[in-house]
């Protein structure tokens, strides 16, 4: 029997609470060694180390970050899709296998990029100050791959398309759909700003939230899309219909 009132409210809300938490802790502990090196950045005296430490998290982010990135994603598209009820465990392994080869080839190429970028703007920021400007233009090529790097997740876990395919898509719909993408910056930005103010967050929702708001993102832009397509599959086929008409009647 559903509960109605304040108390379904509260049910519901401690529903999605447990949800939201289980899948992060999941995100968290199959990428373990790639969070305790994050960790190690905070420690005094290891920031002198970043550009070693930029490349072994480009190196163990392809085998252990990624994978459990796209599972996250997949078990978020469940959800965003009407499926709340579905099995967290299951579906978070199942998801982490199948895509396993995707998501380290895809990150692969993007942790390369990523570490490449990073220690360019290092550099140009802090070395070759007279040409600090350009420092920016690194920042943001990092903003636009990381739109792409959500896209990607979303593909992933929503599409049947080869790694390559899914590569193009992602940057296509970076660029193609401006206003949306965006608008899931500015909202991983939150999620961001609000786990630094209160890092109790990080363990529970940190990757959690980022994948929910991503994804439905993402998912307003595949319905409009396939929208715009039906309209013009639409038109097309009154075209071809008029079409024939004409011709039957020079026919007759």
């Amino acid at each position: 029997m559903e509960m109605r009132g304040l108390m379904g409210g509260f049910y519901r809300l401690s529903e999605w609470i447990m949800r939201l938490s289980v899948t992060n802790l999941l995100w968290l502990f199959t990428s373990l060694p790639f969070w305790l090196l994050v960790f190690t950045l905070f420690i005094p005296g290891a920031v002198a180390q970043w550009q070693a430490t930029t490349v072994i998290l480009a190196i163990l982010a392809p085998f252990t970050l990624f994978p459990a990135t796209s599972a996250m994603f997949s078990v978020a598209r469940k959800w965003v899709l009407g499926d709340t009820d579905v099995p967290l465990l299951r579906t978070f392994f199942k998801s982490y296998k199948q895509n396993f080869l995707q998501a380290m080839i895809g990150g692969i190429l993007y942790a390369a990029l990523f570490a490449i970028l990073i220690i360019d703007f290092q550099v140009y920021w802090k070395q070759i100050t007279q040409f600090q400007v350009i420092a920016y233009l690194f920042l943001a090529l990092m903003l636009l791959m990381l739109i792409s790097l959500l896209h990607f997740f979303s593909l992933l876990s929503h599409f049947h398309m080869k790694t390559a395919q899914l590569l193009k898509n992602a940057l296509i719909l970076t660029i193609g759909r401006p206003v949306r993408s965006l608008m899931m910056a500015v909202g991983v930005a939150a999620v961001l700003f609000l786990s630094v103010k209160f890092p109790f967050l990080i363990p529970f929702f940190f990757g959690s939230m980022i994948a929910v708001y991503t994804f439905y993102n993402f998912n307003l832009i595949i319905q409009k899309m396939m929208l715009l397509k039906d309209a013009a599959d639409e038109a097309n086929a009154e075209d071809a219909t008029d079409e024939g008409k004409d011709n039957q009647h020079i026919q007759t």
